[in-house]
């Protein structure tokens, strides 16, 4: 159990924040919210082992479909807390898409773990590890419209890794291409019906792709920007401010469950609880290919 006396956090907005730990509503629920990927897992760890209960804290998770959903319910106050791309926060904090509150991000979840996926129609011969694609686009593409490539929000990671990767091989998102946004979990079942030609996100929705025969993966996000910050646990500045108690029990708990998550003695646990509806609600073979 955190034993300190006060937190000190930089807001979003840049204010400082110092408080007293000390919390007058220890019984009432923590709202966290999720997005079905597989780094919700310290959160879905965290829930299902004890470990939020542990440290004191009511837990009431929230799965949203996307990240659209995940800024609106905590700038409208639905959420308290979320698992969430970094570009959230800024988003919030700095009111780039008109929404602007305070928020905190105390704690960074994961690191990369995002692929390329396009679908088995672009020849992975002819396009390779992309070095192809500029060529496969001026001989090969014979759609009446643009090659067309998902990625879950404007402001998240994917687009930065999807425009670095057709950087790289001489390809600009112009006439040629269009970028859409989709929340992560129907990607696949587009890029099937041939809505769209491929994405850039998170597992399992690449491996499920994968496996089901229709897609195929020319990188990895460990190809592109080894390392980078994916998902980050996003506090509301309300809440913050409110239960500092709460907040420091919150990210210690998840510190815990990130740990529990790196143990390979833990794996199949750990895809037991994630294939679970609550949570990522995918078929366990798909999982295991995920991490």
């Amino acid at each position: 159990m955190c034993q300190y006396q006060e937190v000190g956090i930089t807001l979003a907005s840049g204010r400082a924040v110092m408080k007293s730990s000390g919390d007058s509503q220890l019984g009432s629920l923590v709202r966290l919210g999720i997005v079905p990927l597989c780094d919700c897992a310290p959160v879905a760890v965290a829930q299902e082992t004890g470990i939020f209960h542990r440290r004191g804290l009511r837990v009431k998770i929230s799965k949203e479909l996307g990240w659209a959903s995940v800024r609106d319910k905590i700038f409208y106050g639905e959420l308290d807390a979320a698992q969430s791309i970094v570009g959230i926060a800024m988003a919030l904090g700095l009111g780039i898409e008109k929404l602007q509150c305070e928020v905190v991000v105390p704690l960074i979840l994961s690191l990369h773990g995002n692929a390329i996926t396009l679908s088995k129609e672009l020849d992975p011969n002819k396009i390779g590890d992309g070095a192809g694609l500029r060529d496969f686009l001026k001989r090969s593409w014979k759609r009446q419209r643009p090659l067309t490539l998902a990625v879950p929000h404007r402001l998240s990671s994917h687009r930065i890794l999807l425009n670095e990767w057709l950087g790289r091989n001489g390809v600009v998102a112009d006439e040629n291409i269009e970028i859409v946004f989709l929340p992560p979990r129907i990607m696949a079942g587009h890029l099937a019906a041939g809505l769209i030609d491929g994405y850039c996100v998170g597992e399992p929705w690449n491996s499920k792709s994968i496996l089901s025969g229709i897609g195929w993966s020319p990188a990895a996000s460990g190809d592109l920007s080894h390392g980078h910050p994916e998902k980050a646990l996003v506090v509301s500045g309300r809440f913050l401010h409110e239960h500092p108690g709460k907040t420091l029990r919150l990210v210690a708990s998840l510190i815990e469950a990130c740990a529990l998550c790196e143990n390979p003695e833990f794996s199949e646990e750990l895809i037991s609880i994630l294939s679970r509806k609550e949570y990522v609600g995918i078929e366990p073979e798909i999982l295991r290919k995920s991490f």
